[in-house]
């Protein structure tokens, strides 16, 4: 799968301008994922998926980018929804008393995506970003499964997805948060609303969710589970982003390079220094991922895992702004022009500070368990 991601990744590169520019949905990415199987890349092996863990999601995600980091975004959103529920294995499900009707519904929506479905994320509202605990959609039991009201933000690949996932609090009992997922249809209107700076191409539009679904949505098949696993086991809201990051800024190291070949400026010892310090600033970002990869596969909701996944986040979204900046200086004025790609991955790479957790957040929440204090719960303001 790795390797798949590095053969596809220049076929996203060449069609990465266009879709920026247009601020357009890669429709040929994503069948390019299909094809090779990638929507499959979490799913176990037993209901035909790679059986991957989250050290090999990184390194998928971090080549994806490479190529062009608005659909390797895109893809970590599906990939964070099978990944989780491929990481509620029997036994957590037995902690957790999950019934086995839960688990049916698990398998299915996991053997879906091996075959070729993909999932979209509707989790962020306006005001409320994606703090769980301040949602304002809001679900009731209704007729044997439930009904679902309220609007999203930022839901990346809205409009093409086969489902999403969508948080949402009770009415009954506003401090239980669950997720369902929803296929696409009836009940979810997109309303066209991304225009920005970076990431244009992941078509982050407004949903709009109307919609009654049956019992099996609900995952886990238990309410209130949302802010429990947020909390146990964020590295799927927290650092899947990271690697993103770190592909964007390694392709922006890219760019420069050939920039600065083609316009014979390698002998400006300036120009030198800041692609090696950007080189070396990549490097140690995409260790750090990576080492907060392997602990989540190795000891997920580990206390010090945790503390890597909070900090892979905080680097890599550091990390991409300054050497995507920097890449830009050592270009030139030349590369400020729209449709090079250092322009496009500037922007891109803006956006990596600004996605939750924000860096400011992940400084504050590293900072607090430093002292000594609860990182969770500590702070000026809720982490979920």
């Amino acid at each position: 799968m790795i390797d798949e991601a590095r053969r596809l990744a220049p076929r996203f590169a060449a069609r990465a301008a266009r879709h920026d520019r247009d601020g357009s949905f890669p429709a040929d990415d994503f069948a390019d994922l299909r094809r090779a199987g990638l929507f499959g890349l979490m799913v176990p092996a037993r209901l035909g998926g790679a059986g991957a863990g989250f050290a090999d999601y990184a390194a998928v995600a971090y080549e994806l980018a490479r190529g062009n980091g608005a659909t390797a975004l895109i893809f970590n959103m599906h990939a964070s929804v099978t990944g989780a529920l491929a990481g509620v294995t029997d036994d957590l499900a037995d902690a957790l008393g999950l019934p086995p009707e839960a688990l049916r519904a698990r398998d299915d929506h996991l053997a879906a995506a091996a075959l070729g479905s993909w999932y979209a994320v509707a989790m962020s509202e306006r005001g409320a970003g994606s703090r769980l605990s301040q949602l304002s959609t809001t679900y009731t039991r209704a007729g044997g499964g439930f009904r679902i009201t309220g609007a999203k933000t930022f839901c990346s690949g809205a409009g093409h997805a086969d489902a999403y996932l969508i948080a949402a609090r009770s009415a009954a009992d506003p401090a239980q948060v669950s997720q369902f997922l929803v296929p696409a249809g009836d009940g979810l209107r997109v309303e066209p609303t991304w225009d920005a700076l970076g990431m244009r191409a992941t078509g982050s539009h407004d949903l709009h969710v109307d919609v009654t679904v049956p019992e099996g949505a609900l995952l886990g098949g238990v309410e209130g589970l949302a802010l429990v696993v947020a909390q146990l086991a964020p590295h799927w809201m927290v650092a899947s982003y990271a690697a993103v990051y770190v592909g964007v800024a390694r392709a922006a190291v890219d760019a420069a390079v050939t920039h600065v070949t083609e316009r014979k400026l390698g002998h400006l010892p300036a120009v030198r220094a800041r692609i090696g310090r950007a080189d070396a600033a990549v490097a140690a970002a995409h260790l750090a991922v990576m080492e907060a990869a392997r602990r989540v596969d190795e000891a997920p909701g580990d206390a010090e895992t945790n503390r890597w996944v909070w900090r892979a986040k905080l680097i890599a979204g550091t990390t991409a702004a300054d050497v995507a900046a920097s890449m830009l200086e050592a270009a030139g004025t030349s590369a400020m022009r729209r449709g090079h790609p250092l322009e496009r991955l500037y922007r891109d790479a803006r956006a990596g500070s600004l996605q939750p957790a924000t860096s400011d957040v992940c400084a504050d929440w590293l900072g607090v368990d430093a002292i000594g204090g609860d990182p969770d719960t500590d702070g000026s303001a809720p982490r979920w």
